[in-house]
């Protein structure tokens, strides 16, 4: 049984969350502040964390921060902030996906599920080396390596350099690859991929303004340069 941890400062919102969730088969974990959230993450194994992000000691995105330093355990941000920066800003630091509060539980538990189920999911069946061994993506461990050094990346991140190295030189549109990542019935805008893109560069590219792996295909989308090895 996974282990669902909420965190949310309103008492209501994570007894009706729990409830709808422990109906669909998933045990759950409460938090009312970051900290809290934070000692269980810790203490306990968790599968998903579902963080809200308006806590009265820390902010969510300090404590999506805190967790990425440790975990890549997927993690679903509530807000109540419409605005297309902020989404991109939680998505920046590391979020997975987010539910713009008012929220129907229902949609929360249809995204955990898929959230889980994404993350379950091999798109490779084989390690792949490029560049003599510069980058090597290894699903056995699921873990990616740059120049010999392990890189941290968060479920999505994983996900989408599995989605485009499985298809070196084959250009991906946005729309693609938000169906590959979130799944057709995503509303959450196809700039989410661009933002992605940039963590990723971030983070395996030597020079991320002058990328070798994850191309621009200007007016489309992106693809990977892989030259495999």
């Amino acid at each position: 049984m996974k282990n669902i941890l909420i965190v949310d400062d309103e008492k209501k919102i994570r007894e009706v969350l729990s409830s709808y969730l422990v109906h669909a088969g998933y045990n759950t974990l409460e938090a009312g502040t970051g900290r809290k959230a934070l000692d269980i993450h810790r203490e306990t194994t968790v599968d998903l964390i579902i963080l809200d992000l308006m806590l009265p000691d820390l902010t969510g995105e300090e404590v999506c921060r805190e967790i990425r330093r440790q975990s890549a355990v997927p993690i679903l941000m509530l807000t109540a902030k419409v605005e297309e920066r902020h989404r991109l800003e939680g998505l920046a630091i590391g979020a997975d996906d987010y539910v713009i509060k008012p929220f129907s539980p229902r949609e929360v538990v249809a995204r955990v599920q898929a959230i889980l189920r994404r993350s379950a999911d091999d798109l490779l069946a084989e390690r792949i080396s490029f560049h003599d061994g510069d980058l090597i993506v290894d699903t056995r461990t699921k873990t990616v390596c740059k120049a010999g050094q392990p890189v941290h990346l968060t479920p999505i991140e994983y996900r989408l350099i599995q989605a485009l190295a499985r298809n070196p030189g084959r250009p991906f549109s946005r729309e693609e690859l938000v169906e590959k990542l979130f799944g057709f019935d995503y509303s959450g805008g196809e700039r989410t991929i661009d933002q992605h893109v940039k963590n990723l560069r971030n983070k395996v590219e030597s020079d991320p303004k002058n990328p070798t792996y994850f191309k621009t295909v200007f007016g489309l989308g992106y693809r990977f340069e892989g030259g495999e090895s």
